[in-house]
């Protein structure tokens, strides 16, 4: 017998649920958790755990979890594609349309605000930037600090520079193959955008907040854990394709540290400190983002007290 089939609801569920957090928050288990009350879909909406390649430094879920109920968006996306907010979005706007027929429950489960952002208020229609162009700023760009480009972007879009981290690489690489392939700056194109698959439909939206020592210990256990899995030999089999160092698969956390390590450059101690570290950082950026970017409609909670809340909220109640 189906989960759902042993539930009743006071009141009719949402169009979708919206599980978002730091890395290593325990969102997945959140989600995993609520598909089997639910007999929902777990669906992906993390950067880094749509590549095939990472299946364990991008700790996805693992084929026992992926069993317990339908998982998707998970693990399709080649890592010489330079996958973006937008294909996130026409994935997930077709993926929609699919579990609305089937009557299904989505739960969008990850960390990157960007894919949550995409699903209710849609992207800036940004135009498309020619290959050509792209590969000549690239070539162009290769063994330059971040921050000389950043100067760069700075002389000719002093308004789009301001906006963008010195240190943001891919931004700041964007911003100029935006730049230089229609001669306007990029928040020229920030107004025009097309409202989201889920603009406007009733949602549950709950953001997993640990605390702060915590987590840190949570990030440095699951990557040790990585590590032991067999994250280094997956990276080593990325390095051997030897990939644009652009692409953002080339830059998940860990993968340049481990890569040093494989060039004989570091030692794997430090390789795995900076991964560490390196993770560290992103969830403190992650809590930032979401902070400041993301609207009041959204549930802040303590991971051990999100089940009962997510449950107290949908008014699940067993028969």
């Amino acid at each position: 017998m189906s989960p759902v089939t042993q539930r009743t609801y006071a009141q009719a569920l949402p169009a979708a649920i919206l599980i978002a957090g730091p890395t290593a928050s325990g969102k997945s288990g959140l989600a995993l958790a609520l598909a089997r009350d639910l007999d929902g879909v777990v669906v992906n909406t993390d950067s880094m755990q749509v590549y095939a390649d990472l299946r364990r430094l991008s700790a996805r879920p693992s084929a026992e979890e992926e069993g317990q109920a339908p998982h998707r968006l998970y693990g399709h996306v080649d890592g010489a594609v330079n996958y973006s907010a937008g294909h996130f979005a026409r994935a997930a706007t077709t993926l929609l349309g699919d579990l609305r027929d089937q009557g299904r429950l989505p739960i969008f489960v990850g960390g990157t605000g960007l894919y949550f952002r995409a699903l209710e208020e849609g992207l800036s229609d940004l135009p498309p930037v020619p290959d050509a162009v792209r590969a000549a700023l690239r070539a162009e760009a290769e063994g330059r600090p971040t921050e000389a480009l950043h100067a760069d972007l700075a002389a000719r879009d002093p308004a789009g520079a301001e906006a963008l981290r010195p240190s943001d690489r891919a931004r700041v690489m964007r911003a100029l193959e935006i730049l230089a392939a229609t001669g306007r700056p990029i928040a020229e194109f920030h107004g025009a955008r097309t409202p989201g698959p889920l603009a406007g439909r009733p949602l549950l939206k709950l953001f997993l907040a640990p605390e702060r020592e915590t987590l840190r210990r949570a990030i440095d256990t699951r990557f040790a854990a990585m590590m032991a899995s067999g994250a280094l030999d997956e990276v080593a089999a990325l390095r051997a394709r030897r990939l644009d160092p652009m692409l953002p698969i080339m830059r998940a956390h860990g993968v340049p540290g481990l890569i040093a390590h494989l060039d004989g450059t570091i030692p794997l101690e430090e390789a795995v400190r900076r991964g560490q570290g390196d993770t560290r950082r992103y969830a403190k950026r992650q809590f930032t983002w979401f902070r400041h970017q993301m609207g009041a409609d959204w549930t802040w909670t303590a991971p051990e007290e999100a089940l009962g809340q997510a449950r107290a909220r949908l008014d699940v109640r067993s028969r």
